[in-house]
């Protein structure tokens, strides 16, 4: 045996993960671990934001592990929201398939600036790793949009819930400070999240 296939075969045996996904050995790769369908059934968007966000990342197509790319369907109600959150680890690139939508983000903390555009079918934005960004459906129709993601595993990071719904939940009096609120009014939004 060749010093490479023995080094390949230990790294097999003992379970070598790649971004915390266990790397297949190459024999045993198909064609499905490259696929997913059913992007064309659209999503349930009875929920509280009237979205819902379909994410193809290395957890339902395998082949992306350490390819640097997801993608995510997103499924919008009419006047619905995908609500501001971030992703740490990708770029993301927007495409309205159908339907207006209202995008931004907002830079770092120096200046807090919001880059906002309506955008309508055919029509693309990007937003920058790490920043907040949001998406809202303007228009009495559903709409349809696509994202390209940079990365295998972007992660996503809804700020309400992160903040509001945290596990324990954060000190009210915290927030309170932070966000200049009553101490009534923070218990009221953590007990939403």
């Amino acid at each position: 045996m060749q010093h490479f296939e023995i080094i390949q075969n230990i790294f097999y045996a003992s379970g070598v993960f790649v971004n915390g996904k266990f790397c297949k050995d190459s024999k045993l790769v198909s064609t499905n671990d490259f696929f997913f369908s059913g992007l064309n059934i659209p999503r349930d968007t009875s929920n509280p934001l009237g979205s819902t966000v379909t994410l193809l990342n290395m957890d339902k197509i395998l082949g992306l592990n350490t390819l640097g790319i997801s993608l995510a369907w997103i499924d919008f109600a009419p006047y619905s929201l995908n609500p501001p959150h971030i992703h740490p680890r990708g770029t993301e690139i927007l495409v309205v398939l159908e339907g207006t939508l209202l995008v931004g983000f907002v830079t770092s903390n120096t200046d807090n600036r919001l880059f906002t555009k309506v955008l309508n079918a055919g029509d693309v934005f990007v937003f920058p790793i790490g920043l907040i960004h949001f998406q809202f459906n303007t228009g009495h129709t559903n709409a349809v949009a696509i994202a390209g993601l940079s990365s295998q595993n972007p992660g996503v990071i809804t700020i309400a819930n992160a903040v509001f719904g945290s596990n324990p939940p954060i000190n009210p009096d915290v927030l309170a400070r932070a966000f200049q609120l009553d101490r009534n009014v923070i218990n009221y939004l953590q007990k939403k999240f």
